[in-house]
């Protein structure tokens, strides 16, 4: 009995290190989402260079979660998540130096290695519970994306005070308490490492699995819109409703909030109700508020027989951010749906399909900010980021509904093979 307690106390201090580690992290990763605002001001960017800007980290956060799940089933996820936390320590001061847009850009890549913290953490925490657990425990460790409205609150009023570069400043000494902070309160079992003497390159061969493809998919859709949508709502705020700053920031975590905190309730709902009919109400969700969001601000005459009529249809402000409130728990629900998904069918290698699943979610968040900018460079209208995002969860709704049905009849049938036989 004494041993199940410790067991459990143990278990749960490492979620509150983890979760709060990666919170930090997340925090850190989304910072150009705030602090670009001035910098594109201040070296005169269009909206794709500022896009490019703020998805620099998320592109190196992206690349590196392949190899950070794997590390992290072979040696643990103690000493990666510690390793990686104190290696971005420097660059994110560095921040405060830069000068030229490529000096930002160059820091970002290095900055963004905070990002793989995702990969490292997930399967670290999963292998502490029981697998009637797991989806809770995960959740709880996945609201650390709340970090990106943490962003939102922290940055803007530092910005106020002493201007952006002292953010990265601030922001390098977070990163380097959060880490110290985390080995002290997190533990190792080696039980937990995956021990095994085949090579990356076979472990990767999970690519091959049509699944992994599918969770890819989702996971860029939920994943990778809030990370982009994250990076992109302060502006959008502060151009399309002429917000300053800090309300913009304000309003935009009306989205990163729930988007972030409420993993924990969408793992707690995917353990209960499964992960198919979880995700797939999420993604029906996304696709009628990314309908309502992309329609964008529209004037137009009607010709009457008492003369032109003029119509004006626009969101109003606060139409506009309940509708990204709805989004964001959505969103929040879906990312720990998709992990669920990974979790009953990968076992035995959660880090590496966790790498690879996020590898697709990250990379989203990189690519949307700056098709984002190029859209509105392109059509001059600022909701086409939403068009965008609509029409990548008509993809998924389709791909669901084929794929699931075409696995479901096959079950059927060879449940009918084997009681004829």
């Amino acid at each position: 009995m004494t041993t199940q307690v410790n067991s459990s106390g143990k278990a749960n201090s490492v979620l509150g290190a983890s979760t709060l580690a990666f919170t930090i992290c997340f925090t850190i990763w989304m910072m150009f989402g705030v602090i670009g605002i001035p910098i594109k001001k201040s070296l005169g960017l269009n909206e794709t260079q500022f896009g490019l800007l703020t998805a620099m980290p998320v592109l190196t956060g992206s690349l590196i979660r392949v190899p950070l799940g794997i590390w992290t089933d072979r040696f643990g996820g103690r000493i990666v998540l510690f390793m990686l936390m104190i290696s971005t320590v420097i660059p994110i001061y560095l921040i405060s130096y830069a000068t030229a847009y490529w000096h930002f850009l160059v820091l970002g890549l290095f900055v963004g290695l905070a990002g793989g913290s995702f990969s490292v953490g997930t399967p670290y925490v999963a292998r502490w519970f029981k697998k009637d657990r797991q989806g809770l425990a995960m959740g709880i460790f996945g609201a650390g994306n709340s970090g990106a409205a943490v962003n939102k609150f922290i940055a803007p009023a530092i910005i106020a005070s002493a201007g952006w570069v002292m953010v990265p400043k601030v922001y390098a000494v977070l990163m380097l308490a959060a880490a110290l902070i985390f080995w002290v309160f997190s533990a190792t079992d080696p039980s937990h490492n995956v021990k095994s003497s085949v090579s990356f390159t076979a472990q990767l061969k999970m690519l091959k699995d049509p699944k992994v493809w599918r969770y890819c998919q989702y996971y860029s859709v939920v994943f990778g819109g809030y990370v982009g949508l994250s990076l992109w709502m302060v502006k959008y705020y502060v151009t399309e409703y002429d917000f300053d700053m800090k309300d913009a920031a304000l309003l935009a975590a009306c989205f990163s909030l729930p988007g972030g905190v409420l993993r924990a309730f969408g793992g707690w709902l995917s353990d209960k109700y499964g992960a198919y009919k979880v995700t797939w109400w999420v993604m029906w969700v996304c696709w009628v508020s990314f309908f309502l969001l992309s329609y964008p601000q529209t004037e137009f005459t009607i010709k009457t027989v008492t003369g032109p009529q003029v119509f004006n249809i626009a969101l109003t402000p606060v139409i506009f951010t309940s509708l990204l409130f709805v989004v964001g728990i959505a969103m929040a629900v879906g990312k720990a749906s998709v992990f669920k998904f990974i979790s009953d069918e990968y076992t035995h290698n959660i880090g590496a399909v966790s790498g690879v699943v996020g590898l697709a979610g990250g990379l989203g968040g990189f690519v949307l900010p700056i098709m984002f900018g190029a859209m509105v460079d392109l059509t001059g209208v600022r909701s086409s980021c939403f068009m965008l995002l609509y029409g990548t969860v008509c993809v998924s709704l389709v791909w669901m509904h084929f794929q699931f049905r075409k696995e479901i009849m096959q079950s059927a049938q060879t449940a009918l093979n084997t009681a004829n036989a």
